[in-house]
């Protein structure tokens, strides 16, 4: 057996190929060691970034000396390039998954494509191929397949899968290995995904004529779809890296977009708070509309007001205690997330438990109604309009809300501490109303309007007298407490507040005070989640509060920050959710909240720098 590394890679060393139904997170030396398939949400095949024994790997190792790394994406796609350079000689793979015109059809549907090349001297690789399913709990057998290897679990559910190559590949120990020497101009190629069928497709599957075709498809894809980005201001290229990574993110098939690719990598190194990100968020989602919208697409719009309709139907007709809508659920629209803890895994860095399923799916969070009803709003603006039905379905959602937006919560942060009367759920309460208010006069939609009027009055009169803290001069994060939280970041963003006036002014700097380091923003003073241990700075957060600045007219200050969050990513532009007190990245990756968050501030900041104002959408 070929050595197995013996540490993973740090979170930011890594990149994330994909085809909008699953991804792969690749090491900067070249390793697979994240995939799930054959959906986002389904078990891992190789998971040795959460443990570097047991997870498996798909590792491409040139025996070269003093091999430095370089990684980068190729210009407006998601085609992946990892270079090795020595002074013996120069190689590199590229990496992708396929998007092709023929779709799921496509015998490169459920590939993923690994190109070895070398560019200068002669080298020799090692390549090793260890999946282990569902989540390395299941056993599986090898078999030849022709020229391929075959991996077969035990477990019938799951698929198997194939590793196709153009070089010779041996079985040791139920994995598949290779050794090989290119000379300058050779090439290699291997394909790992879904047993194909049709052994016409088998055979010709690594075919050279059939793989550059298949390239040159998948890079055009990526660039047309890039071009239609109304963006062309400053900070052009982290803006379409992020758009990309949000695309990237977008579940094709179902049309939602997903928080993260991954699950259980850390807020803290050796923390527990270790969550599993491969699910469908309202919130969230409804916060990539924005960023989309903002950016000029429009069929991801479509797509995520036909998935949210669907979940608006099915929670009227099976309403529980705490309302019709779950906070999240799978990208298929269900939601059966309950979290285990698999404690056969160390974890990224000893950082346990590692879950999988969320918890919080069973919480009561009031925000996403407003999150919810400002993607209506947006989708009837610069989408398609709302149906009789469709709207008829928003007032019973509205009535719901009109009954139950004084309960306690949980809130934003997903707090495990129990419900309070929390501040952000009350502002979305009121944009969830001052949004049906706006449309229903747009549109000339019937609505219990008064109700709804008084609905809005009631909850604004609650924030100022029950948030506003005279002694702090501040807004506060729960009722009857001193505390602020980032959340309120975004009471001038969502328009409830004007940025200029006097009490925002005054919070936004109790919460530069309290919560912020340099450009670095915590979500919430320590120990107040219910949860022990601690975390880091939360980037999406970050990128609230220089937009709040831009907004309220600090603009060389917002600048400065700004420029200064674009130093905190990656080498290839990719943001995990969290930053830690050196600079390292933890939590999932990576993660949606952060690109659209920046897309979000880029934007508005781009165009206040020119003279103008950021357009409220």
């Amino acid at each position: 057996m070929l050595n197995v590394p013996g540490s993973s890679q740090p979170i930011e060393n890594h990149a994330v190929i994909g085809n909008m139904r699953s991804a792969a997170v690749i090491a900067v030396d070249g390793t697979i060691d994240f995939f799930c398939f054959p959906n986002f949400d389904s078990p891992t095949i190789f998971a040795s970034l959460l443990d570097t024994q047991k997870g498996g790997c798909f590792r491409i190792d040139p025996q070269m000396d003093d091999v430095r790394y370089k990684q980068l994406y190729l210009p407006d796609t998601n085609i992946l390039l990892t270079r090795y350079l020595s002074e013996c000689g120069v190689a590199e793979v590229t990496d992708f998954m396929p998007v092709t015109e023929e779709g799921a059809q496509s015998a490169y549907a459920n590939q993923i494509i690994r190109m070895v090349r070398v560019i200068k001297g002669t080298v020799r690789f090692q390549v090793r191929c260890a999946p282990r399913f569902d989540y390395a709990r299941g056993d599986h057998r090898v078999e030849r397949q022709g020229d391929a290897v075959c991996f077969c679990p035990q477990q019938q559910e799951l698929r198997s899968m194939a590793l196709h190559a153009t070089v010779p590949l041996t079985i040791n120990d139920n994995e598949a290995e290779a050794d090989f020497t290119l000379n300058q101009g050779e090439a290699a190629s291997f394909a790992f995904g879904a047993i194909l069928p049709e052994e016409k497709d088998r055979r010709e599957l690594l075919d050279p004529e059939r793989i550059e075709h298949c390239f040159k498809e998948t890079a055009q894809f990526w660039r047309d779809w890039m071009a239609k980005s109304a963006y062309k201001g400053r900070w052009r290229e982290m803006v379409n890296r992020s758009a990309l990574t949000l695309k990237l993110l977008f579940d094709e098939q179902h049309g939602a977009t997903i928080a993260a690719v991954t699950f259980g990598l850390p807020e803290q190194i050796g923390g527990s708070r270790n969550w599993d990100y491969r699910y469908t968020w309202l919130r969230d989602s409804s916060f990539s509309l924005y960023a989309l919208v903002r950016l000029g697409f429009s069929s991801e719009v479509r797509a995520y007001t036909t998935w949210l309709r669907e979940r608006v139907m099915d929670g009227l007709k099976n309403d529980t205690e705490d309302g019709p809508l779950r906070i999240m659920y799978r990208s298929d629209g269900t939601s059966d997330l309950e979290e285990t803890e698999l404690s056969h895994l160390a974890g990224y860095r000893d950082s346990r438990p590692v879950r999988i399923g969320n918890g919080a799916n069973s919480q009561l969070q009031l925000d996403i109604y407003g999150e919810v009803m400002d993607a209506v709003y947006l989708s009837n603006k610069y989408s398609d309009g709302i149906s009789k039905d469709g709207w008829r379905r928003i007032c019973r959602l509205m009535d719901w809300l009109c009954k139950n937006w004084r309960r306690p919560d949980e809130g934003i942060w997903e707090m495990r501490g129990g419900r309070r009367e929390m501040l952000h759920s009350r502002l979305m309460s009121w944009v969830a109303f001052d949004r049906a208010i706006r449309l229903a006069d747009k549109r000339s939609l019937e609505a219990p309007l008064r109700e709804w009027y008084e609905a809005r009055r009631l909850i604004n009169e609650d924030i100022l007298d029950n948030f506003w803290d005279e002694e702090l001069q501040s807004f506060v994060q729960v009722k009857g407490e001193k505390a602020v939280d980032a959340a309120m970041l975004l009471m001038p963003m969502l328009r409830y507040i004007s940025p200029t006036d006097p009490r925002w002014l005054s919070t936004l700097k109790r919460i530069e005070e309290e919560l912020t380091e340099d450009s670095l923003v915590f979500r919430y003073a320590p120990g107040s989640d219910g949860m022990e241990g601690a975390e880091g700075s939360f980037t999406a957060c970050s990128f609230w509060f220089i937009e709040c600045l831009a907004r309220s007219q600090q603009l060389d200050k917002a600048r400065l920050l700004f420029d200064k969050m674009l130093g905190y990513a990656n080498h290839v532009g990719l943001y995990s959710e969290q930053l830690g007190s050196s600079g390292e990245h933890l939590g999932n990756f990576p993660q949606a909240l952060t690109h659209l968050a920046l897309i979000s501030t880029a934007t508005y900041l781009n165009k206040a720098l020119d003279g103008g104002k950021g357009e409220w959408l």
